[in-house]
């Protein structure tokens, strides 16, 4: 039977060391400043991209993988004899999924299977390491494919915004809202919802308050927590990220990987968001 290595794209924000130790393969999406085209995680830095924001006033746009890219990729490790599970950027947030699967169908069928996670950042991460995982352990593509759609079901995805200027910016949130949020200070808690982002919680006053209620959510569903591996990532929100830590490790939680997320997502959601993400228990 032949082997299987997992892919999925930049806005997983995998670490290296997991690329690594997993053998995850990771196909960036761009970044656009004007006439100039950055890949994610390789020619700029979350950093790089809120410094221009600031300087520029305006977001960059960003660019899903072409098929061409995606055929670029896959070519090399299907002609070594392997077949390959591509796990996707939620396909309501961009075409990456869907250029994936024009890519599948140049090679022969059943040889690259597509996923959509439904999820994005640290979410896909935490499925693409259960992928990973299972291939290393000898499961099949299709006993892959089974077990990310179970998955994903269970996948709770949820982070806190400090500053509306970025939805704005991006177009997500009218000017009367940002005015009318920016006044009174409202900071929005947000959940993955059938791969797509809406608001379960506005929280007025300090971002701190929003963590808290983010925190709240997560130890409701303790009980049910697949304690194995909870994730939590953020955008220059160390101290946020480290609370909410110490807080599942408390909890009992078993591992817990903090992550920053990277230029992709910085560009919708900007700097000092931070989130969870974790599988509920069947």
């Amino acid at each position: 039977m032949p082997n299987v290595k997992i892919f999925t794209d930049s806005t997983s924000d995998m670490p290296q060391g997991w690329k690594e130790t997993y053998d995850i393969g990771v196909i960036p999406l761009y970044v656009v400043f004007e006439d100039t085209t950055y890949r994610d995680g390789v020619d700029i830095t979350p950093d790089e991209v809120y410094r221009k924001v600031a300087a520029a006033g305006a977001l960059p746009k960003t660019a899903a993988p072409s098929p061409a890219d995606f055929i670029h990729a896959f070519a090399p490790v299907i002609e070594s004899g392997d077949n390959i599970v591509y796990l996707s950027l939620s396909s309501s947030l961009s075409s990456t999924y869907q250029n994936a699967r024009l890519a599948a169908e140049e090679f022969p069928p059943g040889r690259v299977q597509v996923v959509d996670s439904c999820t994005v950042c640290g979410g896909i991460a935490l499925l693409a390491v259960k992928a990973a995982k299972a291939a290393l352990g000898g499961s099949s593509s299709g006993e892959i494919v089974s077990m990310l759609e179970r998955d994903r079901e269970r996948l709770n995805t949820e982070f806190v915004i400090d500053t509306l200027d970025y939805l704005y910016m991006g177009g997500r949130c009218s000017g009367m809202q940002n005015f009318i949020g920016s006044l009174l200070k409202i900071r929005p808690v947000l959940r993955m919802v059938d791969g797509s982002i809406v608001p379960v919680s506005k929280v007025r006053g300090k971002k701190e308050k929003a963590v808290e209620q983010m925190l709240s959510h997560a130890l409701s569903d303790i009980e049910r927590m697949d304690k194995e591996l909870v994730i939590i990532a953020h955008t220059q929100a160390e101290e946020d990220a480290r609370y909410l830590c110490d807080a599942l490790e408390g909890a009992g939680a078993e591992e817990i990987a903090v992550m920053e997320a990277g230029c992709v997502i910085g560009s919708h959601c900007g700097p000092r968001t931070v989130g969870m993400m974790y599988l509920k228990n069947e």
